[in-house]
């Protein structure tokens, strides 16, 4: 089994989940139009947020921050949760891999000893005063998703097969396939043309039922070593599985040695990639979504 670092950043930024993994849905936070990064001067310093974790007292990550400055990432609380943040000049950020991997390297240095909820990329606040607010607004969302992932790590397994070498696997063993496909050769039936069409549907079938079964039993060997899993869209025709698994910091070995096991079962047929760890991106998605307050009439 490979083991590696890549991965895309997410696009949302905090929701809380369900059994299963299904988010609630979107968190509206309802702000002074001030708030908004738009009215902002031109050079004027705003607040990168990163994430979202538990702790009362002020916290500092080394000079990490986004923008390639050196800014230090340090925290702002309200109460028991704080936002991880660094000062920025106030401009949208674009989605460049330096970018990109300056946000990751933040939340994964601060992932090291908490339990961090990731923000989406490119999000900025004029003030810590404002970042307070929105932590004050939707502090019971916050609090819950916080409890529900701590001390939870994520890791992303994408598993690969030769679809070539399986077919010819399913000619030898699919006793159906491999007499229809030895009648093909052998008579050479006038309609070969439609046998081959009739033979590639069975083929198609039985890659299809193949897939589903090496994929539950997959999931069947990581089910007792993780607390959830996602599945996401296969990437590819080699891709059988792309997944995302919920797993407790305390037994990433465990899962890891589990990975390996299912991985040795199918030996060649499969190849295994492990991802990870990583804050729960797959798990967790509260978008906050800012909207100005409605002028106020006499």
């Amino acid at each position: 089994m490979k083991k590696g670092k890549a991965k895309s950043m997410a696009s949302g930024a905090a929701a809380t989940p369900r059994k299963g993994g299904q988010p609630k849905e979107d968190i509206h936070v309802r702000m002074a139009e001030k708030a908004h990064t738009s009215s902002l001067a031109p050079g004027e310093l705003g607040r990168y947020v990163y994430g979202i974790l538990e702790g009362k007292e002020p916290m500092t990550f080394g000079k990490i921050g986004i923008g390639g400055a050196g800014a230090q990432v340090y925290t702002v609380s309200y109460q028991d949760i704080a936002a991880v943040v660094s000062t920025t000049p106030v401009y949208i950020f674009d989605p460049t891999r330096e970018n990109a991997l300056a946000h990751e390297h933040v939340i994964e240095t601060v992932m090291r000893n908490h339990t961090i909820i990731p923000m989406s990329f490119g999000t900025v606040f004029r003030s810590d005063n404002d970042i307070r607010e929105v932590l004050k607004s939707i502090y019971p969302s916050l609090k819950d998703v916080l409890q529900q992932m701590a001390g939870k790590l994520e890791f992303g397994l994408k598993v690969n097969w030769d679809r070539d070498q399986i077919i010819e696997d399913i000619k030898q063993e699919d006793e159906e396939i491999r007499q229809f496909h030895q009648e093909i050769i052998r008579k050479h039936l006038q309609s070969t043309y439609l046998a081959r069409m009739q033979l590639g549907r069975m083929i198609d079938k039985a890659l299809a039922e193949r897939s589903i079964a090496y994929v539950r039993q997959i999931y069947e060997a990581l089910r007792d070593v993780c607390v959830a899993s996602r599945d996401n869209q296969p990437i590819g025709d080699k891709m059988i599985m792309n997944a995302a698994f919920l797993v407790e910091r305390h037994r990433e070995v465990e899962f890891d040695s589990a990975v390996n096991r299912i991985a040795r079962r199918f030996g060649q047929r499969l190849k295994f990639k492990s991802t990870g760890p990583w804050p729960p991106y797959n798990f967790v998605n509260i978008r906050l979504k800012l909207e100005p307050l409605a002028a106020s009439h006499s």
